[in-house]
């Protein structure tokens, strides 16, 4: 891995893209974080994917359309424990899993997740 070139263009739009689409495929088969979401899951995927877009060094079009981030106040309606962190970790392992790409920048995506997730936690 070049340490001068981002995540986003060492794999590619089409490989956010399919990371997105398996996690949300994960999260449609696991009733714990099933029950998270409206019924529809496409418009949490499309932000998953600008998001992650955004923060693995592509396009800014999820700060565009949303403004920043804000992943803990995002979050906060939430009972989100180390379960829950859990469950969400597992099925974007499932997702890293599905990708075909080099296995350091694998490690560096998942070191992201790691961190995210655990910042996410909001209750013991």
């Amino acid at each position: 891995m070049n340490s001068t070139q981002t995540i986003y263009e060492l794999i590619g739009e089409e490989k956010i893209r399919q990371l997105s689409k398996v996690f949300y495929q994960e999260i449609a088969k696991n009733e714990v974080l099933r029950r998270l979401y409206p019924k529809d899951l496409q418009p949490a995927e499309e932000r998953l994917y600008l998001f992650l877009l955004q923060v693995f060094g592509g396009p800014g079009i999820y700060s565009e359309q949303r403004g920043h981030p804000r992943l803990r106040m995002r979050h906060a309606k939430w009972k989100i424990d180390s379960s829950m962190r859990d469950h969400w970790m597992n099925a974007m392992l499932v997702a890293l899993d599905h990708l075909s790409i080099d296995p350091t920048i694998r490690e560096a995506m998942m070191s992201y997740f790691v961190k995210a997730a655990n910042h996410m936690i909001n209750h013991a």
